[in-house]
């Protein structure tokens, strides 16, 4: 049956502002900021942001017919957001509360300085299964929930309120997915219980999205600390072995997800499934996207603009994949093309291409895909599809 939606994106929204601050030189920030000074700044960009806004404008972009869901303030931030997003797609789902403001961050990003958010949750600490239109989700073909970690009402009580949703999601039929953000270890959100709310979640996520640093955190985070510690001022993710990988994705099927995709940054995305149950026939092709273990490294890029959305709009390409029939090895290369894209760019959302761009750059076979280092012993690479088939893929031995 032809639903009116290709996919209802849900959670987390807030309207971002940026100014552009000159380069003066300074590297430090008490060099730029002071008490009393007056800094002048160039213009400021304003958009939307959060996965909402993200991962459901990169969708609308490669073509997808895209419905909003969220929580907003009716104060003039909610009328701005509610503006930017009706170009886009369909917002009558988007909820106004009189008694919430909308949340907004001001990202402060000086040149050669790393960035600093001034962030104010607002709205999307009260959003709930009420904040839902349940006849929006019956019309859409799958329904994507993002960064639970930043609305309090979704981790408070054991997520009881993101459980609720969810089910409500699952029930209309809809094929679900689930993205994450990675808690303060010292906000109430990096102190709630995670694996007891995965274990409550999870039975009712089909694809689960989270970062390899966020799902470490939730469902080991004493070996975590660990390793962050271990790592120092590098990068976390280099020192997370192949092994932890394979057991947190196990772990999460355990819990009840279907599949899973570990976003990895520089060493690209990891996905592991079970046996896959389709909805409305979504994914396509059920059989190849079944018992599968890959690991499809990220295109090389000279220049980086900013990261900001990187992992969103990954999630966008791959979940445009799966909306299209795509097979699983064709839709991680899809992620990590609108990921690609979204690094060329300052904001998150104007690198995305369309459908057919980013189809013609995969087809033209002039990206290159960076080296990362697998155990042969249990990986083997594939040349046409330019991904790393592990010992847990069905069709290891035929690489």
């Amino acid at each position: 049956m032809d639903k009116q939606f290709d996919i209802t994106v849900a959670g987390h929204i807030c309207l971002d502002i940026i100014p552009k601050i000159p380069d003066t030189g300074a590297r430090e920030i008490p060099d730029l900021f002071k008490p009393g000074k007056l800094v002048e700044v160039d213009t400021a960009a304003v958009s939307t942001g959060g996965p909402v806004s993200n991962t459901g404008i990169a969708l609308a972009k490669l073509g997808l017919k895209v419905a909003f869901m969220a929580r907003i303030g009716d104060d003039q931030f909610g009328a701005i957001v509610e503006t930017l997003l009706e170009n886009q797609g369909f917002t009558s789902g988007i909820s106004k509360s009189s008694r919430d403001r909308t949340s907004y961050t001001i990202a402060i990003a000086p040149p050669g300085i790393d960035r600093i958010f001034l962030h104010h949750p607002g709205a999307n600490n009260h959003f709930d299964h009420r904040d839902l239109d349940e006849k929006i989700i019956s019309e859409s073909k799958m329904f994507h929930f993002g960064y639970p970690p930043i609305m309090a009402k979704c981790y408070t009580d054991e997520g009881a309120e993101l459980e609720r949703i969810f089910q409500i999601a699952k029930k209309t039929g809809a094929l679900t997915s689930l993205d994450m953000a990675l808690p303060d270890p010292d906000s109430p959100s990096g102190k709630a219980p995670w694996k007891k709310i995965l274990e409550r979640v999870l039975p009712d996520v089909d694809i689960f999205l989270p970062s390899i640093e966020e799902i470490f955190f939730m469902l080991e985070q004493e070996k975590y600390f660990q390793i962050k510690k271990q790592a120092g001022i590098r990068d976390v993710i280099d020192f997370i072995e192949q092994d932890d990988y394979r057991r947190l994705a196990k772990m999460c099927l355990d819990l009840g997800a279907q599949m899973v995709a570990f976003k990895a940054a520089h060493k690209g995305i990891y996905f592991y499934s079970g046996k896959i149950q389709t909805k409305n026939d979504v994914p396509k092709n059920a059989e190849n996207w079944s018992n599968r273990e890959l690991w499809s490294p990220p295109f090389r890029i000279e220049k980086i603009a900013s990261a900001t959305g990187s992992g969103d709009s990954a999630i966008a390409g791959f979940l445009a994949a799966v909306a299209r029939g795509k097979d699983v090895e064709a839709a991680l290369n899809y992620a990590n093309c609108t990921g690609y894209q979204n690094l060329h760019e300052l904001d998150a959302i104007s690198g995305i291409k369309s459908w057919d761009a980013t189809t013609q750059m995969l087809r033209e076979k002039k990206l290159t895909k960076y080296n990362i280092s697998l155990d042969e012993n249990q990986w083997k690479w594939n040349a046409e599809h330019q991904l790393w088939f592990g010992s847990g893929d069905k069709f290891f031995k035929e690489v």
